[in-house]
Order: C-alpha cells, then structure tokens, then sequence
C-alpha cells in the first residue's frame, strides 16, 4: 500500500507552504516546499520580474515529480507546495501517480496585498498577473479559499480527504492512506 500524496496548488501568495507545513504535521508526513528545487536560473529570473516560461518550468517540474516518485516508492506520504497553475503541469507532476489535489483559490486582489506584504522571497507581485493568466483552475481537487486561517484551511483539507472517494479526481484519483502507510 501506498502512502498518500498531497499536492497544495495555487498561484503565488495563496498560502501553500504555509498551509502544507501545517497539513503535512497534522497527517505525519514529509513536507516538500516545491520552490526549493528551482534552478538559480529560474530564481534570478523571478527576482528580475521575468515570468519563466513552459520550457524554464520543464526541469523543474520533473524534478519535483521525481521527489514525489521518491516518497511513492519508499510508501512514505508527502505534502507538496507547488503553483501547478496549468493542467499540463499537473500531468506531469501526476504522472502514474495518485495524487490528491487541494487548490487555494483567492482573487487576484487578495493575493496581491499578501505578496506586497510578503518579504525575502524571489516571487513578487509584479509577476502576479502572469501567474493569474496561466491558471487553469482543477477539477476534482479539494477547493480552499485563501481567505481561512490556515488551520481552518487544513481543518477543511483534512474532512476533503476523509470524504474522498479512492480513485476519484483529477488525473490519477486520491487516496485516503494516511502517510507512512
């Protein structure tokens, strides 16, 4: 048996690492902030306001699947903070895998007074509107509004994954295996 995958999506500033550290704590799980394994390259470009393009995100987003594969491999659960704005990336990402998906949504202009406040971090609010742009918002994840704390955001997530039914969702299905299993 396998233990559960969680990927936290949204764009920038919607809250997904902070909401996957308190996820993957309250489930026991690793926690894996998907920005750390974005090439310098990548980050200066953010840091210079330059959105990254398909083909920038394309070793990144292996990267993060290889880590996500990892902990399938080893049946250790793990949270994932990730943007995975587009549904391609999400299939990539999801690639053979059953993955559960819990989208932040927020309005623009929520997330953008969060990002003017946001400090010592690469992505900024001018790139907010590319971010918005390239969004494909998911089907069958587990929807949470920015808005919530982040313990009523995870108190939200947590009754979205004991609810949802085992192969269901967006790509490959979810699963309600506690981490670890």
């Amino acid at each position: 048996m396998n233990a559960i995958i969680v990927v936290i999506m949204g764009v920038a500033g919607a809250g997904k690492t902070t909401v996957g550290q308190v996820l993957a704590t309250e489930l026991g799980c690793a926690f894996l902030d998907a920005d750390s394994l974005h090439s310098p390259e990548n980050i200066k470009r953010m840091t210079d306001g330059v959105p990254l393009t398909d083909a920038d995100r394309a070793p990144w987003l292996t990267a993060v699947h290889g880590r996500i594969v990892h902990s399938f491999q080893v049946h250790e659960g793990l949270v994932v903070a990730c943007s995975a704005l587009k549904q391609r990336y999400r299939e990539t990402l999801a690639r053979g895998l059953a993955i559960t998906w819990v989208y932040l949504r927020g309005s623009e202009e929520t997330i953008r007074a969060r990002l003017q406040l946001r400090q010592h971090h690469f992505m900024t609010a001018q790139l907010l509107a590319s971010q918005f742009a390239d969004l494909e918002e998911p089907t069958g994840a587990i929807v949470v509004d920015v808005v919530v704390e982040p313990a009523v955001a995870v108190s939200q997530i947590l009754n979205g994954l004991t609810l949802a039914p085992a192969n269901a969702g967006e790509n490959q299905g979810r699963s309600s295996l506690p981490c670890g299993a």
